[in-house]
């Protein structure tokens, strides 16, 4: 099903100048962040940075996945790179089985939204270019379904979702804000493929810097949701967690920074440690 273009494109142009800033500041606290260190199987690790098509804001998505790759490269981990206009499902797919972290930026098509109903083939997975070298307009949405009948992650993976609309909960730029019961339903739909996938944990960062998690899984000790809430933006003035109804025995917790407004999330394993993760 062909979705809302224009309203996640103007979510994207929206935070692009802003973004930027704050990506540069948010990896120097990251970086810089109180946390035991530990000894890191890096070598070991395998991670994947993808971006998508997002029309014009694309350049200042791929300048910041640059970032979290060179970030990953810096603990140690090999990292592979695949950038719109040549990020086709084709090349994702291969990349991605038994990647220990998949990182994705670009455009989100979740469900609940105000584009009709739920489809497994299209809803809570990537935006992809359609064809190779075809620009940054092509999409393709790859949904759920895909994920889980085609990728294998490695044991104990992570995903993490930054700058979508809805895998946070959050809405387009320029929509009306969801409901609760709503943003928990997308935080759900949208964790449901990649933990189906054989990730344990899904963050989703809708508009700042997820350098911190990447800094968390590979220089500490700590669990999921413990690295979720060392954020320099978390609040945990109207944080919440819910039982997962579409992937049963996992958990989702989010923190939103204003009542209706949901940026951060995270669902799974909340209890997997970081020392888990990197020994898949």
């Amino acid at each position: 099903m062909r979705v809302h273009q224009h309203g996640a494109q103007r979510a994207s142009t929206h935070w692009s100048v802003r973004l930027t800033a704050i990506s540069i500041s948010l990896a120097v606290v990251a970086l810089a962040g109180a946390a035991d260190p530990a000894p890191a199987a890096a070598s070991a690790m395998k991670v994947v940075v993808v971006v998508g098509p997002v029309g014009s804001s694309t350049s200042n998505y791929i300048y910041n996945a640059r970032k979290y790759a060179s970030q990953a490269r810096s603990y140690g981990a090999a990292v592979i790179e695949i950038y719109s206009p040549n990020a086709t499902w084709t090349r994702v797919r291969s990349a991605a089985q038994g990647a220990n972290i998949l990182i994705y930026l670009g455009h989100g098509n979740g469900y609940p939204s105000p584009y009709g109903s739920f489809s497994a083939t299209s809803r809570d997975g990537m935006g992809l270019n359609a064809t190779a070298g075809n620009g940054n307009y092509n999409t393709r949405y790859v949904g759920e379904y895909h994920l889980r009948t085609s990728i294998r992650l490695a044991p104990n993976a992570v995903v993490i979702l930054n700058r979508l609309c809805y895998a946070s909960g959050n809405s387009e730029w320029g929509r009306a804000n969801p409901t609760k019961s709503v943003a928990r339903q997308r935080v759900d739909n949208y964790g449901a493929g990649f933990l189906r996938a054989n990730a344990r944990a899904v963050f989703a960062e809708g508009i700042t810097s997820a350098s911190y998690i990447l800094y968390g899984l590979f220089r500490t000790n700590r669990s999921m949701g413990s690295i979720f809430m060392s954020s320099s933006k978390a609040v945990g003035d109207y944080d919440f967690q819910f039982a997962s109804a579409r992937t049963p025995g996992y958990r989702a917790w989010m923190d939103p920074y204003a009542p209706s407004r949901y940026y951060r999330s995270v669902i799974g394993n909340l209890s997997l440690t970081a020392a888990q993760v990197r020994g898949g």
